[in-house]
């Protein structure tokens, strides 16, 4: 959870807001919605526990209109890479993501 916070702090995030928390010994989900330099919005759910690490990332442009979600939701068992995959709009393969790779895949789209 602390290293989510930490990426946070990216040049990147213009600001965030956490909608949702809940942690424990051995678990924690958290909900965040971030801000970001060009107006977009980043849609940030994570479940970490001892034996999961579930997530979705999806990042949206000023109207609310999809740009890419990445999540490992396992509801695509045709694709090699699943459970993960991205919606670019399309459903395509992906490989595991972290917040820290969604940040770096972003920025280099905003570089363009």
């Amino acid at each position: 959870m602390l290293k989510t916070l930490e990426l946070l702090q990216d040049d990147l995030i213009k600001g965030y807001e956490i909608l949702d928390f809940k942690g424990g010994e051995r678990f924690y989900y958290v909900k965040i919605r971030a801000k970001l330099i060009d107006g977009s919005e980043l849609h940030i759910r994570e479940f970490f526990s001892s034996d999961d690490f579930l997530y979705s990332y999806h990042w949206q442009d000023e109207d609310g209109s999809l740009i890419v979600r990445w999540d490992n939701a396992p509801h695509h068992p045709h694709l090699e890479s699943y459970p993960h995959h991205k919606h670019a709009p399309d459903i395509e393969e992906s490989g595991e993501m972290s917040l820290e790779e969604v940040l770096k895949e972003v920025w280099e789209r905003l570089a363009k």
